[in-house]
C-alpha cells in the first residue's frame, strides 16, 4: 500500500487527539504532517477530520476508516513481530468485553494472572451486559453466558453454567426461604432489566415439572447492571436469580446461598465469542487457551454449592 505510512499518521493523530503529537511521535514535522494527512485525504476524496484551533475531531467516515485502519495495522505488527521474535510472541493490546458481573468480580483478576505470564499485553476491558456494541467497539474477545442470535460471532464453549436464585442469610433469617417456586410471590424479588425488557419470567424444572413464576415488577427492584443486582442480593434487599460464575466467590465466603437447587433453571453456558473470518492475533489466541484453562479448573468447584 502507498500511503501505508500516512494511514499510521491517521490512526496515531486519531488515538493522541491531535496531528502534531502524532508527527512527534512518527518524526515528522508539524508541516510535514499536515501535509501528509491532506494527501490522504485528497487519495480517499474524504474528510476524515474536522479541524479547530485546538484538536482533531473524527468525521464520520473518519471513525468508520479508522477502525479497518486500525485492524490493518496491528495485523501487520503482529506479522513484524512473529518474524522477528518467533511464533512465541505475545504483545500489544487485546480488547476484551464481559458482562459487569463477571467482568468485575472473575475476569478482571484472570486478566491480572494473564499479566504476569505476558507482561507486553495490555488490555481494555469493557463491561456490558448487552451485545450490541462488540462490532462497534471493535472487540477482539467477549465472554457471555448463553448462545447470541448474532451469526456475525464464533462461540466457543467455555463452561457449564447454571442460572439459580440466591439471597443472603441475613434476608433468609428474617423472611425464611420458599420451598417452591409459587412460594416466591411472598418475598422480595430483584429482576435483570434490559433494552427489550425487564427478564421477570422465572421458569423452573423438576422431574418433568415446569413453573413460571413471574415476578410482579411493581414489587420488585430492577436494574439493567448484573453486578447492582448481585449487591442488593448480598445486602439483603432480596432474592435475585444470577448465574454460579457471577456469585461464586459470594458462595464461598457465605455471603450468598442458593435457594430451590433441586428446581432446575435454564442453563446458560460460557462462551467466547469473536468475529468470523477475523484474523486471531498471537495475544488474543494465547489470552483464550488461556481462559479455557481456568474455566476447566473452577467448573468442578460448583458442585458442592448444589448438594
Amino acid at each position: 500500500m502507498d500511503n501505508l505510512g500516512d494511514v499510521r499518521l491517521f490512526a496515531e493523530a486519531a488515538n493522541l487527539g491531535g496531528l502534531s503529537a502524532a508527527g512527534r511521535k512518527l518524526g515528522l514535522s508539524p508541516a510535514a504532517a499536515s501535509a501528509r494527512l491532506i494527501k490522504l485525504e485528497s487519495v480517499l476524496r474524504t474528510r476524515l477530520f474536522e479541524r479547530t484551533t485546538r484538536r482533531l475531531r473524527l468525521t464520520d467516515e473518519g471513525r468508520a476508516y479508522l477502525t479497518f485502519c486500525q485492524q490493518a495495522l496491528q495485523a501487520l505488527d503482529d506479522g513484524h513481530a512473529l518474524l522477528q521474535a518467533g511464533k512465541g510472541v505475545v504483545r500489544g493490546k487485546v480488547r476484551v468485553s464481559a458482562t459487569s458481573d463477571f467482568g468485575r468480580h472473575v475476569l478482571k483478576g484472570w486478566l491480572d494472572e494473564f499479566n504476569k505470564r505476558y507482561p507486553e499485553v495490555r488490555f481494555a476491558l469493557v463491561l456490558s451486559d448487552s451485545l450490541s456494541s462488540l462490532l462497534q467497539d471493535d472487540i477482539d474477545l467477549a465472554i457471555r453466558f448463553g448462545l447470541p442470535q448474532d451469526s456475525s460471532f464464533v462461540a466457543r464453549p467455555l463452561a457449564p453454567n447454571r442460572r439459580v436464585l440466591c439471597a443472603s442469610p441475613g434476608y433468609l433469617k428474617k423472611h425464611g426461604a420458599p420451598e417452591h417456586p409459587r412460594d416466591l410471590e411472598r418475598f422480595d424479588c430483584i429482576v435483570l432489566g434490559s433494552a427489550s425488557g425487564a427478564a421477570n419470567d422465572w421458569r423452573f424444572a423438576r422431574g418433568g415439572k415446569t413453573e413460571t413464576y413471574t415476578v410482579p415488577l411493581a414489587n420488585a427492584r430492577e436494574t439493567n447492571d448484573g453486578a447492582v443486582a448481585r449487591e442488593w442480593a448480598v445486602h439483603g434487599y432480596g432474592i435475585a436469580m444470577k448465574s454460579l460464575w457471577d456469585i461464586g466467590l459470594d458462595l464461598r465466603a457465605r455471603r450468598l446461598k442458593i435457594l430451590l437447587p433441586d428446581w432446575r433453571s435454564a442453563d446458560a453456558p460460557v462462551h467466547a465469542l469473536y468475529q468470523r473470518n477475523r484474523y486471531m492475533a498471537p495475544r488474543v489466541r494465547a489470552l483464550l487457551d488461556f481462559l479455557i484453562k481456568r474455566f476447566a479448573e473452577q467448573s468442578s468447584k460448583f458442585d458442592e454449592y448444589l448438594s
